[in-house]
């Protein structure tokens, strides 16, 4: 009684999240499959099965699967090589599979390595890409498809502002302005908070539709032509549905090519899922953790009856998360709302969502990219200093002008090279401050020391003078590479005895017989041993 209690107070709870979601998801499902030369239904397919089943099945409180924009570039190229979406869908079944083995061999724990700040980078470079995409959908410039993670997603087009310009839908930016004074009054004004079961979207998007009519009935040149709205496919009968659905030809599985196709979708968009797995996580307010290996198994379960049922591969996306993270989800029945809403609207009342205009659904994605792009957390990394905001900034910067993979990609060599960095400073510390001046000196070193340590030490220990007194601390120190004990070693039996240099090797372990060989030498003092 008690669960039927709390199932019921999360669908009430959920309900406006999941909404919002599913108008965010309906155009990008159907600009997805457009851009990714596959049919129509095939992305809002996987946004279904995105929604129902990786959504039921995911420990994920925040996260929304579906199509992905960057699997576009892969599935339009395989489509095309591979001559028949049918026998892509068969990759599909592959990557299903394959996803289902890297859940099960834990492959999702490399998530837990991704830098923070990184992932905040990734976050703010998409909300800047979903604002910069969506401001010609804002404008009644609908020439892109919807849902690039690119800013040159279809190239770059050096007249593409002038186009922009000339474009511009005067009926589409009074849709704009309204439904975003909407947004932002709805959640300002006490008496309309009060109203939580009615998101502002849902309110927005039925001005918009309503103003849209009122444009066409006084014949306006204000009105927004069906280019400027949403298109989805409307059968006329219970076979023109059935013949809108494709299915895998099963001959695929004896193509190579199709193989091949299939372990590409599994890397990428397993590595796209747990990027936006992290970020999810990040955008939760209770920051609850999710089993990223779990996770991949659901992908893979996922994609597995997508593309059984002619479906696109999908992953885990930020913007259908970011949207559900900021319409205040607090559980997976969001994303199970919004996957059960896309099924019953496609096959109920297509006609009616075919109404909404392109520039109110651009409202509600330029805000939820202003979230994720706040000047307030480039400001949060900025006073964190250079070591945290150097990789944030430069994530983003990737992200937008590149795509998110490289963009991530780049951001984690940097953050790398600042750890390797740091390590190789923190291998020792000197005494003295100018080491030319010194004839006492103490090399303390850290705990551990690697190979990476070694052009650093090496190159202080060369410029020690003649007739100096030199102490090498190992006490504090759990590690130390081979190539740095033989480098130690060969200063204080060869060099230290030529220069008259006075070694003193302070916490080295005893089993180190060739400095113990050394200790009755005059130039070469054990002064401290750990046992072993």
């Amino acid at each position: 009684m008690k669960k039927a209690i709390s199932a019921i107070g999360g669908i009430k709870e959920n309900f406006p999240s999941g909404l919002v979601v599913f108008l965010v998801a309906l155009p990008l499902c159907l600009g997805i499959a457009l851009a990714s030369g596959a049919p129509p239904l095939s992305g809002v397919i996987a946004g279904i099965i995105g929604g129902l089943v990786v959504g039921f099945l995911s420990n994920s409180n925040i996260s929304v699967s579906g199509p992905a924009a960057g699997l576009t570039a892969i599935v339009l190229t395989a489509i095309t090589d591979l001559g028949a979406f049918e026998l892509f869908l068969c990759a599909g079944i592959i990557a299903g599979v394959l996803q289902l083995i890297l859940g099960f061999i834990r492959a999702g724990s490399i998530s837990s390595y991704f830098p923070n700040n990184v992932i905040e980078g990734m976050l703010a470079g998409i909300g800047i890409i979903i604002i910069l995409t969506q401001i010609p959908h804002a404008l009644g410039f609908d020439k892109d498809f919807e849902g690039n993670e690119s800013l040159f997603g279809n190239g770059y087009n050096p007249n593409y502002f002038s186009e922009l310009i000339a474009g511009i839908n005067p009926g589409a930016v009074i849709i704009t302005v309204v439904s975003l004074a909407i947004l932002l009054a709805w959640d300002k004004i006490i008496v309309l908070k009060k109203l939580k079961m009615i998101p502002g979207a849902l309110v927005a998007v039925a001005v918009g539709i309503l103003l849209n009519y009122l444009f066409k009935i006084s014949g306006s040149s204000l009105a927004i032509g069906a280019d400027h709205l949403v298109a989805l496919p409307v059968p006329q009968s219970i076979d023109d549905f059935k013949n809108m659905i494709v299915f895998p030809d099963l001959q695929g599985f004896l193509n190579p090519n199709v193989w091949i196709v299939g372990s590409t979708i599994a890397i990428v968009a397993s590595i796209e899922t747990l990027l936006c797995i992290e970020a999810s996580d990040r955008l939760d307010t209770q920051r609850r953790i999710t089993d990223t290996n779990l996770e991949l198994k659901v992908q893979g379960i996922g994609n597995l009856i997508s593309s059984a049922i002619g479906g696109l591969p999908m992953t885990s996306v930020v913007v259908r998360s970011s949207a559900n993270a900021n319409a205040g989800a607090t559980s997976k029945v969001s994303a199970m709302i919004h996957g059960g809403l896309l099924f019953i609207c496609v096959l109920s009342i297509p006609f009616i969502l075919n109404l909404i205009p392109l520039a109110t659904l651009a409202a509600v994605l330029i805000l939820v990219g202003y979230k994720l792009a706040k000047p307030a957390t480039v400001m949060h990394f900025w006073h964190k200093g250079k070591y945290q905001f150097i990789p944030f900034i430069a994530t983003i910067l990737a992200v937008v002008f590149l795509d998110l993979l490289k963009g991530v990609g780049i951001g984690l060599l940097i953050s790398v090279f600042y750890i390797l960095q740091g390590n190789m400073k923190r291998a020792y510390y000197l005494s003295r401050e100018e080491l030319d001046d010194a004839d006492e000196i103490q090399i303390k070193l850290a705990e551990e020391v690697s190979f990476l340590n070694k052009a650093a030490i090496k190159k202080t220990l060369k410029n020690i003078r003649p007739n100096s007194v030199v102490s090498i601390d190992a006490k504090g120190t759990s590690y130390i590479a081979n190539d740095i004990l033989e480098m130690i070693q060969d200063f204080a039996n060869i060099r230290a005895k030529e220069e008259d240099i006075e070694v003193r090797l302070i916490g080295f372990r005893t089993s180190y017989q060739e400095f113990e060989d050394t200790a009755e030498d005059s130039h070469v003092l054990i002064a401290h041993r750990r046992a072993m």
